[in-house]
């Protein structure tokens, strides 16, 4: 089968398209015959390997998996003499162990049913970015009608997931995007945007129930001086700085110091969870939720697709098709 390979650690000029032998799924495993996969943050974690601290899970010296990918859309090709909720045919999306490839496992409480009314290229870039906005939008964080909720990153991947979720949640949702994006963000549901490239977070009256901040720039201090004073502030992932812990540290140093001050302050490495494809499974098939999808890319040019994640600012998702 053709596969997006990579052999150590680096840039996407590492990335290359081989022929490779198609996985065999253990016991507990899915074998899904890709059809789209998304592209996102993880995967710029998995090509580069950082934060470093990422590698005692990845592979200290090279990755443990070489193929590429994580979301990924398909049918699935054969199941592991465990599982009992898929069969060969049906079409899934969620969570694949190298899903830039014709074939990739997956383990079987990593997938969902697609949702009915999705191509496979709009169910492909839901599971991570999805589960991401959902997960952070949970717990203290979800926001009640009427309460104010600041998305920054509108326009990414997690974001654009963010401005549906709060606004379905009834909040008066404002999201930070560049000016070529503040269409789109308004499109989803934001009642404000702030366009970065001319003004601040800090500017004007107002101060946030909710921040949602994806771009992983922004000091803490000047985060917390746009939320309110018993506000929740939500830093997801690793994005920016440097060293061995990279963008986490910034997380690290918020949720030390939430205990001691009135806003909750929290870091989120989403984590994958079948209930959470179901819903937002649920989610697609109401209309509730969309992808807006910025471009497709064919399989030999994922590489392409990377560059563009990482220079271009998309608007929105990055699919790639097989």
């Amino acid at each position: 089968m053709k596969a997006i390979v990579q052999d150590a650690y680096g840039s996407a000029d590492l990335l290359e398209l081989r022929d490779i032998d198609r996985p065999v799924p253990r016991d507990d495993e899915v074998l899904v015959q890709v059809h789209a996969a998304g592209v996102d943050p993880s995967v710029w974690h998995l090509m580069t390997g950082r934060p470093y601290v990422a590698r005692l899970a990845l592979g200290l010296r090279k990755p443990k998996n070489p193929v590429r990918g994580w979301d990924g859309a398909g049918r699935v090709e054969a199941v592991g003499a465990k599982v009992t909720g898929f069969k060969p045919g049906d079409e899934v999306f969620g969570n694949c162990e190298g899903s830039f490839a014709e074939y990739a496992r997956a383990k079987a409480d990593r997938l969902a049913p697609k949702p009915a009314n999705f191509t496979f290229e709009q169910a492909a870039a839901l599971p991570v970015s999805g589960m991401t906005a959902l997960q952070a939008l949970s717990g203290k964080a979800r926001p009640q009608p009427g309460q104010r909720v600041l998305v920054i990153g509108a326009s990414g991947g997690v974001g654009t997931f963010a401005v549906q979720l709060a606004t379905m949640y009834g909040a008066e949702v404002t999201g930070v995007c560049g000016p070529a994006s503040a269409d789109l963000v308004r499109s989803l549901g934001a009642a404000h945007v702030i366009d970065y490239t001319r003004e601040d977070i800090t500017d004007g009256p107002h101060r946030y129930d909710v921040i949602v901040d994806n771009a992983g720039l922004r000091p803490l201090p000047v985060l917390r001086r746009a939320l309110a004073p018993r506000g929740t502030l939500v830093i997801v992932g690793g994005e920016g700085g440097t060293g061995f812990f990279g963008g986490l540290s910034r997380g690290l140093r918020a949720v030390l110091l939430s205990p001691f001050i009135g806003q909750n302050l929290r870091n989120l490495i989403s984590v994958p969870r079948r209930d959470d494809l179901l819903t937002l499974k649920e989610l697609a098939e109401k209309g509730s939720i969309t992808p807006p999808i910025d471009r497709t890319y064919p399989l030999s040019e994922a590489a392409e697709a990377v560059r563009h994640l990482e220079k271009g600012h998309p608007r929105g998702k990055l699919v790639i098709t097989i």
